[in-house]
């Protein structure tokens, strides 16, 4: 049987552990039990209301750097997630995903269709999104797959995990999001399935994409983007990435044979989307994240403080130009 301990030793202990400082060594002397059953006092001390842990509000959005972004690049909203100094990439991901969650999903409204492309910091955000069995999204996949090997952070499985959350409906895009030349890229867009998924597009009310750039791309660490095609989207003036559309310092599509290869939803259709959310961590893509802004492809962002620092930094560059 449990020992019956009286309230008074669970206050001496909690006073003792979390006032006083002592350790569960000096606490079981005082309270004359073993340093084993400490625990269970604490634990105790917590079920009977006699321990009430407060945590202090966190907030975890700069305000400051959103208010000035959306001043700068007259965005509909603007999510600042705070980063402690130190963090990786992968950390600020994490951090973005966290915190941004919910922020998104105040983004989308109830029966809403909603595009969604692939991306590591994206997968740390949808597998965050509230679970809302009423709101029955309709979730359509982006951009055709990368390539045979289906990743967690591929814009076919992030579609799936969306609905699940969601209670929607995801149409898959069941294409190679590049095929070997435009011939090709037409006869899957005459196909029914295909048209079908692609026409849902125009019907879009939101989209969730991430921003990527000639040196960092899904495409390039995957091996799908040569270095031939690296080499001539540079030439062609490209700065970013976006669903696999590589586009220049205006948010124009670049002007390419890769363009003609590609299978996912192209600019022009993403340009009319009422809201269109960028999901970004990182610092390196400033300049991409502020072309796709200056080319209407964007309407809203979420991104980390370090990136949101360099993307008002590589304004007031242009500005000194």
């Amino acid at each position: 049987m449990q020992p019956n301990y009286s309230d008074e030793q669970l206050r001496l202990a909690a006073r003792l552990y979390y006032l006083d400082g002592l350790g569960q060594v000096e606490v079981a002397r005082f309270v004359k039990v073993s340093q084993a059953k400490v625990s269970r006092l604490l634990a105790l001390a917590k079920e009977r209301g006699i321990v009430r842990i407060t945590v202090a509000e966190y907030e975890p959005r700069n305000e400051t750097l959103e208010k000035k972004i959306r001043k700068e690049f007259h965005l509909d909203s603007v999510a600042v997630i705070k980063t402690v100094e130190g963090s990786t990439v992968e950390d600020a991901r994490r951090t973005v995903g966290h915190f941004g969650a919910s922020f998104v999903a105040s983004l989308i409204l109830q029966e809403s269709t909603v595009a969604i492309a692939g991306g590591r910091t994206m997968r740390e955000l949808v597998q965050l999104l509230p679970e809302d069995k009423a709101h029955r999204f309709t979730v359509v996949q982006a951009m055709g797959s990368i390539d045979s090997t289906v990743s967690p952070v591929d814009a076919l499985e992030l579609g799936r995990v969306m609905s699940r959350r969601c209670n929607g409906f995801f149409l898959a895009l069941n294409t190679p999001a590049l095929v070997p030349d435009k011939k090709t890229r037409d006869s899957f867009l005459a196909l029914d399935q295909i048209r079908s998924v692609w026409a849902r597009f125009n019907q879009t009310n939101v989209a969730l994409v991430g921003v990527g750039t000639l040196e960092n791309s899904v495409f390039v660490e995957r091996g799908v983007l040569s270095a031939t095609d690296a080499t001539k989207l540079a030439q062609s003036g490209a700065v970013g990435e976006i669903c696999g559309r590589f586009y220049d310092r205006n948010g124009n599509e670049c002007a390419s044979s890769w363009r003609d290869r590609v299978i996912s939803i192209d600019l022009e259709q993403l340009r009319r989307i009422p809201q269109v959310v960028g999901v970004v961590a990182g610092s390196d893509r400033s300049t991409a994240i502020a072309a796709a802004i200056r080319g209407g492809l964007l309407k809203s962002l979420v991104i980390d403080e370090n990136g949101a620092k360099a993307l008002l930094a590589e304004t007031s560059l242009k500005s000194k130009r």
